[in-house]
């Protein structure tokens, strides 16, 4: 058979067409190998509309049965992987078509009575996109579980806090791994509102202009675990507007993700040596046997590149074609795939190396260093009398006196501050007590300890509330 495509069954389309396709175009046009991955969905969405057609009375109920029993029989064979893909299956839609004709014969042929592969399509990905992100909303929850427990672990351990790459002042430990938790939060409740719009039923629209059929759309929709139907069946078949958004949706959060990453990669190195990965998370170097390095981390922030990629590519295939279905749209099955299972395992992966990850406590409270408390001395200034921007102005002036000389802003004498304002006096002592500075921050969402565990608690409240549970 070189060269020449053998027709063993009707193609969904051939009717018209003189000639076989041209095997090459026909490697191009296929996506069984990528969409395959759909057939439980596929089964499911074609059990429903076979009983909607039940209802109206195009199938009648011993076909049902027959069809219902032979979806079963292809499902296992799919599951125990024996179910054999024919070269000419295009997607994932014919081969299942095929394999009922073969076992129930013209049966088969009523199932696609007022159905096109273009609704069937696009119900298969929000069924099974629907699914994962069912998932990936329990593995970003877990995620941020364990970020509140080792925040509640570590709630003492004092650090410097950054801005600019720069030590800026003194936080809790804690506050920086709750800031990533309030990120994945919000990331959840993005995902609940991309769920929504995933979760409307396009089957019962046809190839553009509807179902002549009197089909039950409602009736589908309660079968299939849908909200509620699309309006406009040239809007349901061409949007892909959910890819788009579960696309956009991922980058976002991996870009979340990437950062908190960056952050204990350089956490990580000696320069700073706050932390430690645990070894399975760790790998060494083919050439130098010292090294130690954080790939567990840096693979999720190169990662995170190929999925803006991916969310970009897809956008640029949405912005190009007209209006309803079009064969581009077949590129959406390989992004979601890819997206769903790269970001799936960061997040698993991030979990695991943060639950083992080790904190080097007096590191990190010696690389607190008396200049971090500039401001509280402008902060001394302000409770004196001295409006803030001229207490700024002031302490500007002791960071240069002591840099002038040599030493640390708190080994500045109270003579030699007087020189800069008349206002410090002896107990200006007080404020060089790292404890004390991150305790002074008592307002919502600042870095004391009343606040942190505050944090943490309305956390686990919203987690309680959290409407998926494991």
């Amino acid at each position: 058979m070189d060269g020449e495509l053998k027709r063993t069954y009707q193609k969904l389309w051939g009717g018209r067409f003189t000639e076989d396709v041209d095997p090459d175009f026909h490697n191009l046009n296929s996506s069984i190998n990528i969409d395959k991955r759909m057939y439980a969905e596929d089964i499911q969405g074609s059990v429903a509309y076979a009983r909607a057609l039940c209802k109206i009375n195009l199938l009648s109920e011993k076909e049902l049965q027959i069809m219902n029993a032979a979806f079963n029989q292809i499902k296992d064979e799919w599951d125990s992987n024996k179910f054999i893909i024919n070269h000419e299956d295009e997607d994932v839609h014919s081969a299942n078509e095929r394999r009922l004709s073969e076992l129930i014969g013209d049966v088969a042929k009523k199932l696609h009575t007022g159905r096109s592969r273009n609704d069937q399509t696009i119900t298969d990905t929000k069924l099974w996109l629907r699914k994962s992100i069912d998932r990936l909303l329990l593995r970003v929850k877990n995620f941020i579980e364990i970020l509140i427990i080792r925040a509640e672990q570590d709630m003492d351990v004092l650090m410097p806090g950054y801005t600019h790459m720069q030590r800026a002042q003194p936080i809790r430990w804690s506050q920086w791994l709750l800031s990533y938790a309030w990120y994945m939060k919000q990331d959840l409740e993005r995902l609940l509102e991309v769920r929504k719009r995933v979760n409307i039923l396009p089957l019962g629209s046809g190839a553009i202009a509807g179902n002549p059929f009197p089909i039950d759309r409602q009736f589908l929709a309660i079968e299939l675990g849908f909200d509620e139907i699309t309006q406009n069946s040239m809007h349901a078949v061409g949007d892909r507007d959910f890819v788009a958004e579960f696309l956009f949706w991922s980058s976002l959060s991996t870009v979340h993700l990437s950062r908190f990453c960056e952050d204990l990669i350089m956490y990580n190195t000696q320069e700073f040596n706050f932390i430690k990965f645990a070894d399975k998370y760790s790998t060494g170097s083919s050439l130098m046997p010292q090294k130690r390095n954080p790939d567990c981390m840096e693979l999720i922030r190169g990662k995170t590149g190929t999925i803006l990629g991916k969310c970009i590519g897809f956008m640029i295939t949405l912005k190009g074609i007209p209006s309803t279905y079009n064969k581009d749209l077949q590129e959406d099955k390989e992004m979601l795939f890819y997206t769903y299972d790269m970001l799936y395992q960061m997040f698993y992966i991030a979990e695991k190396a943060l639950v083992t990850l080790q904190i080097n406590r007096e590191i990190c409270k010696d690389a607190l260093t008396p200049n971090m408390l500039a401001t509280d001395m402008a902060y001394y200034l302000v409770t004196k009398g001295v409006p803030f921007r001229e207490s700024h102005h002031l302490v500007g002036k002791a960071v240069a006196l002591a840099e002038s000389k040599g030493i640390s802003l708190s080994d500045l004498t109270v003579s030699q501050l007087k020189t800069i304002s008349e206002r410090f006096e002896d107990n200006v002592s007080c404020i060089w007590n790292f404890n004390f500075s991150v305790d002074q921050y008592q307002t919502t969402g600042g870095t004391s300890l009343k606040t942190v565990q505050q944090q943490i608690n309305n956390l686990k409240f919203w987690l309680h509330d959290f409407p998926f549970k494991k």
